[in-house]
Formats: structure tokens, sequence, C-alpha cells
């Protein structure tokens, strides 16, 4: 019964049809419930070939990839060391799923995360860690700031943008009370530098980052003027008027300066 159970869900996982992977993930909820989480690695394996479904060319399978996510977070802790090896899938697509699922899990996936970045010297598995971290909300993330921060004064591009991206990220979900005066002297001067930096996408995302740290109450009075004036400058209102010629600089400039 248990195999012909197993058959039956695989074969609708496997579809392309809306109905049938509802119907699948429906089989596989029920099935989870009976022999429990913990004996559930075939069930995850069928569940996370979902992953691999792109919503963008399928937008109408969206709502099933959240299901799936959702479901594989409820398995537990003892996904995580399988989603981190998933991390290496070479699907894009994949590996958005799987940032998204280790970030619902939360602040048990955080150690893991960088044991695994502390191993790897690839530089773009490096980057997809950050990126993952981003994707936790918990003040816990705390514990990686010292890894995003060395990332954004890397010489490679893709790991130094990540990382300027996480440390915006970072500090949605650390209050103020818990961010130390010098972690975020360390979050200003590096967010700074990088305003700077030759890539316009650097840049963005260096002052959407400052931007961050206004909105979620990191910034004094003084350093919340030095951001508008940073942020003028960027969009040429400032007495040199001479304004950052990328647009998506701009852009956060004009979001950041809401905050300021």
């Amino acid at each position: 019964m248990l195999e012909n159970s197993y058959a039956t869900i695989k074969l609708l996982l496997a579809s392309t049809t809306p109905e049938a992977l509802r119907a699948g993930l429906d089989l596989a909820k029920k099935e989870i419930a009976r022999v429990g989480t913990s004996d559930a690695r075939p069930l995850f394996e069928m569940v996370s070939a979902i992953f691999y479904v792109d919503p963008f060319d399928r937008p109408e399978l969206a709502p099933i990839l959240d299901e799936a996510v959702s479901l594989v977070v409820g398995f537990g802790e003892w996904v995580i060391p399988m989603l981190i090896e998933s991390l290496d899938a070479g699907d894009l697509k994949a590996q958005w799923a799987v940032a998204n699922a280790l970030g619902r899990i939360g602040a048990d996936a955080i150690k893991p995360l960088m044991l695994e970045y502390a191993s790897t010297t690839d530089l773009t598995r490096r980057a997809f860690i950050l990126y993952t971290l981003g994707k936790v909300k918990s003040p816990k993330i705390a514990q990686a700031a010292s890894l995003a921060l060395e990332a954004a004064q890397s010489q490679d591009r893709e790991l130094r943008d990540t990382a300027t991206r996480a440390l915006g990220k970072f500090v949605e979900s650390i209050p103020p009370q818990d961010m130390s005066n010098e972690m975020r002297q360390q979050f200003r001067e590096r967010l700074h530098n990088n305003l700077s930096d030759p890539s316009a996408s650097i840049r963005a995302k260096a002052i959407r980052s400052l931007g961050k740290l206004a909105k979620y109450g990191h910034l004094t009075a003084p350093e919340r003027a030095q951001l508008q004036v940073v942020c003028q400058r960027a969009l040429g209102t400032d007495e040199k008027a001479e304004w950052d010629r990328a647009y998506i600089v701009r852009k956060e400039a004009e979001e950041a300066l809401r905050h300021v």
C-alpha cells in the first residue's frame, strides 16, 4: 500500500498541470501526517522536484511552487543539509526556491549556511549563500554580518553585489538595540565605500541598504543628514548638480530619501 501511495504521488508530482500537482501535494501531506516528517525523506525528494518549475514561464504554477516550499519547510531541521546541497543544482529557478525554503526555516539555517560558506572557495556559491542568508528573518542573522561585510569588499563583482544587498536585508531583521555601535559603523562605512563602485548595480544597492539603515532605526540624526546629502548628490539636486548617470542609482536615491 505504501509503495502504491508513493508511486501515485511521484506520478502526480511529475505532471505539468496544476490539478495533478495540487493533487500530488495533497496526497503527500496526508502521507507525511501518517508517517511523520522524520520518515518522509522520499517525499521530500518528490516535493522538492517542483522547485524546478519556472513561475515566470508558468505563472499559474506559482501558488503550487509556494505550497511546495511551505511543505518542505514543514519537514524541519533535517532537510537543511539537503537544501544546502541543492544550492549546487545548476538551475537558477530551483536555487531561488531553495533559498526561499531555507529563509523560511529561519534561524536554524544560519550556522549551517555559514559553515558551507566557509568550506567553499566557489565565489558564485558563496554569493548565493549570502543571498539565502538575506532571506532569513531573524535577529540572529547578526551572526553572519562579518561574512557580508568582508564579501562587500570582494574583488569579485557578483559577490560584492550580493553582499551589499545582504547588508540591507540583515538590518531589516536586527533590532537597533541588538546591533552594536561597532557593527553599525562597519555597515555604514562599507556601504558608503560602495557608493563609488564602478558597478551601477552595486552603487544602487549601497544606497538602498543605507536607506534601510535609516528606515529601521539604525542611523543617528547626523547620519541621516549625511545620507540625505548622498541621495541629493546622486539625484543632482545639490549645489554641484552632478547626478549619477545610472537611472537605477537615482531611483534608489529617491526611495532612500523617504526614510531620512
